[in-house]
């Protein structure tokens, strides 16, 4: 069984929201390290293949 109680921190910046989603970036703070992203669900994604990346 994995351990879901993984922590970072994020900081998202919507620059505007189009076709009923956001667009942006996303910066990972624990890593400085800043993704632009299309949608919602591409910012999810971001962040979830973040915290898995953390194993």
């Amino acid at each position: 069984m994995t351990d879901k109680n993984k922590e970072a921190t994020f900081v998202v910046h919507i620059n505007k929201c189009e076709n009923e989603s956001w667009q942006g970036q996303v910066t990972w703070a624990d890593r400085d390290e800043k993704i632009n992203f299309r949608s919602a669900m591409e910012l999810m994604n971001i962040m979830d293949a973040a915290l898995d990346s953390e194993e």
